[in-house]
């Protein structure tokens, strides 16, 4: 079996794990307009292979549905109409069974397909269609702690499943000497568009802690009124934090003087040594505030990341997500993946516990809009020196 067709069919297998645990009913909640009903994640990374590979270059390929492209598009405006973002939580059909048909049936012609001969154009679109399945598989998992730490009941999505991580070492400051440095991706194996050209930055010097930020530090921003401390706020966030009535990180509450939060494998006590979770940029940027420090910059981060263990929380940084010097958006529909959302959103690195084998690398750049704390987030100080 080629290296190509393992992976893929691997990818499509993770996909279906995590969604094991699930019942029907939970398949099809949409409880906010950035979590999507897990069976939409399974139709749409579906779609994905049939519109860009099959449809195109498999010969005499026929569609499963003649309506599932509209169904399962997400936001290629130049590939079609589709049905509006908020309104996939109203899809009761197609039901469960059918999307995994649906899913049997495009995976198996894709097996009939890669054991063909590929060009490098066929090459390129599976391998960005593999990691825009484990993309997903990182959203479905998150989507899904939301559906089920939203359900009044709190059910355990797997007993086994350990969200609360302890970073082991001392605290140590890494110092960076300030001068010129290579950020981006250099072409060596697979990345997105947004990752390059690889090109040169300057950096003032500065240091950047070895730890992310904890439960427990997040515990001293509370009880000393962070919350309420306007002046650690940006104007936004500061109306954020009224309008939605933010107290703490998303999924805590205080029951009975005990802080507690849900996690994968139900609710839990909070761990002060634990890393702190599920924060916004808004959030993200008091808390530097507060401590007198501040929010690393991508460009610092990366510099910097060898030197330390990261993965365990996409981390805020405090760049824009704005197009790399030089960089060309690819043609076609594809263009539509990353090159369209370069505006008013916060660039998080790193990765996290939820991200899949073989898709996580130093150069990744994530993207979310300010208020947004659904996924795994977390905060690295650093300072100017």
């Amino acid at each position: 079996m080629s290296e190509l067709k393992e992976l893929f069919l691997s990818t499509r297998q993770q996909t279906e794990n995590i969604c094991r645990p699930l019942k029907t009913e939970d398949y099809v909640v949409q409880p906010i307009v950035d979590v999507s009903p897990p069976k939409w994640h399974l139709g749409h990374t579906t779609w994905f292979f049939e519109e860009f590979v099959l449809s195109k270059f498999y010969k005499g390929y026929k569609r499963f549905h003649d309506h599932y492209a509209y169904v399962f598009n997400s936001y290629y405006e130049s590939v079609g109409k589709r049905v509006v973002r908020t309104d996939r939580g109203n899809l009761s059909r197609p039901c469960v069974e059918d999307i995994y048909k649906y899913r049997s049936y495009v995976t198996n012609h894709m097996n009939e397909f890669l054991n063909q001969t590929l060009t490098k154009e066929h090459t390129e679109i599976i391998e960005i269609g593999i990691h825009h399945e484990k993309q997903h598989q990182e959203l479905l998992l998150t989507d899904i702690k939301y559906i089920l730490g939203n359900n009044p009941l709190l059910p355990v999505y797997d007993i086994d499943a350990t969200d609360a991580l302890v970073e082991p070492q001392n605290q140590e400051w890494i110092e960076v000497p300030e001068g010129i440095y290579k950020i981006g991706h250099s072409n060596e194996g697979f990345s997105y568009d947004n990752e390059k050209p690889q090109h040169k930055v300057y950096v003032e010097p500065y240091s950047i802690s070895n730890k992310l930020v904890t439960n427990g530090e997040w515990l001293e921003f509370i009880n000393d009124n962070g919350y309420n401390q306007v002046l650690l706020w940006h104007t936004e966030g500061w109306d954020w934090v009224q309008k939605n009535n933010i107290c703490a990180p998303q999924y805590w509450f205080n029951e009975n003087n005990q802080w507690k939060h849900y996690t994968l494998n139900g609710v839990q006590n909070i761990d002060p040594k634990a890393i702190v979770t599920h924060i916004s940029y808004f959030e993200a940027f008091a808390f530097a505030q507060w401590c007198k420090k501040r929010v690393p910059t991508e460009f610092e981060w990366e510099i910097a990341a060898p030197n330390f263990n990261f993965g365990k929380r996409w981390e805020w940084t405090e760049s824009a997500y704005l197009p790399y010097p030089n960089y060309q958006k690819p043609p076609g529909a594809i263009g539509e993946y990353n090159g369209k959302f370069m505006v008013n959103q916060k660039v998080l690195r790193g990765y996290s516990i939820a991200t899949p084998d073989h898709h996580a690398r130093l150069t990744y750049r994530n993207f979310f809009h300010a208020p947004l704390r659904w996924q795994f987030t977390g905060l690295r100080l650093a300072q100017s020196i």
